[in-house]
């Protein structure tokens, strides 16, 4: 077994393989001095690398790679373009493969915030006017990144649902392949507004879900952790046993709905782990309590984890990844209980993916 690790930064993207998770070989940069704000793996027919890329020069774009980072391919014209005057694309941030059921399809939400649909393995990509058609968008504010649909989750049985995020304008959610879309926050606070819990405009962080268990949803936000029961159209706290509420990550074992992990950061004011510590901490049981996890991690950490730089593999027994905004990438081989340095002194890391090939 060979892990493959995709480390997208502001200044190019980085790949880390490994035989045992613990020893890495790191190359790059792929597409240097581009922001890599996105990146997938899409595994449906074998092994296909996406990377959502942004040139100063050139603008923003997709970039594919079938034999992981040996060529990449792009395309002549823009594969992500806006229909509309009044939009023009600044960035790619979330590269989502549809399930398995629907070969080619591969999901792009962009800054700013819509949603863009590929039938093509990522080559080109069609406008989903119906979020963009949405009443409460002009009401969308951007959050301190940019206004942006960060997170993409296909239901993995009805190709007609999937449930969208956007900083700010919190979660939405179709039943009808993107014609119309749901606000779905209620439970979720904004404590930011002056009535603290509106219909929409929440500054949603991240949002997971277990294929096995589709109507589960779990979501880090701008001070707040959640769990919804039942598809979204409610949120309750999970943030109980947290040291704080506020953080970027959110990332659910691969195996296992009930496990899932995220990245305490102190405040929105203050984007460092409470006192400096690098601790990843863990829920075994949907978020009721969390461990805190920091073995082989640094104490001295004065820096974040960002919302699309942590994920799982898919092993029989998962490998973890975070990367860091200040370049050091970690991985666990062992479900968060030890970890191993992969990286350091990279560019800040924004986006963290693996892929496990076969022998």
């Amino acid at each position: 077994m060979t892990v493959v690790v995709a480390i997208g930064t502001r200044k190019g993207l980085w790949l880390a393989r490994s035989e045992d998770r613990v020893s890495w070989q790191v190359d790059g940069p792929h597409h240097p001095m581009q922001e890599v704000y996105a990146v997938a793996f899409d595994t449906r027919a074998g092994v296909r690398l996406l990377a959502g890329v942004a040139s100063p020069h050139f603008g923003p774009g997709v970039s594919i790679s079938d034999d992981l980072g040996a060529s990449w391919e792009e395309s002549a014209t823009p594969p992500i373009a806006f229909p509309v005057e009044d939009a023009a694309l600044e960035r790619v941030w979330q590269l989502q493969p549809a399930p398995a059921s629907q070969p080619g399809v591969v999901w792009a939400g962009t800054q700013p915030s819509a949603l863009f649909k590929s039938s093509d393995g990522g080559r080109s990509f069609e406008f989903v006017e119906g979020l963009w058609n949405h009443p409460h968008r002009p009401e969308w504010d951007a959050g301190f990144g940019g206004q942006a649909v960060h997170t993409i989750v296909p239901d993995p049985a009805d190709p007609d649902r999937m449930l969208v995020a956007m900083s700010t304008g919190g979660v939405y959610r179709t039943a009808d392949g993107g014609k119309s879309w749901e606000a779905r926050n209620k439970g979720i606070k904004a404590y930011f507004f002056p009535d603290p819990w509106p219909e929409f405009g929440q500054c949603v962080h991240k949002v997971a879900q277990h294929p096995a268990l589709p109507s589960r949803f779990y979501a880090q936000n701008h001070h707040g952790v959640y769990r919804s029961d039942d598809g979204g159209d409610t949120w309750q706290s999970i943030a109980s046993g947290l040291p704080t509420d506020f953080g970027f990550a959110m990332v659910v074992h691969p195996h296992d709905p009930d496990t899932i992990f995220t990245f305490p950061i102190e405040a929105d004011g203050r984007r460092f782990p409470p006192e400096g510590k690098c601790r990843v901490y863990r829920s075994q049981d949907a978020g009721e309590t969390w461990q805190s996890l920091g073995t082989g991690l640094p104490d001295d950490f004065w820096t974040a984890v960002m919302r699309d730089a942590m994920c799982t593999d898919t092993a029989e027994v998962p490998g973890v990844y975070f990367g860091s905004r200040s370049g050091e990438v970690y991985a666990s081989p062992d479900e968060g209980e030890t970890w191993h340095q992969v990286a350091a002194h990279l560019p800040d890391v924004m986006s963290v993916r693996a892929a496990v090939i076969p022998a």
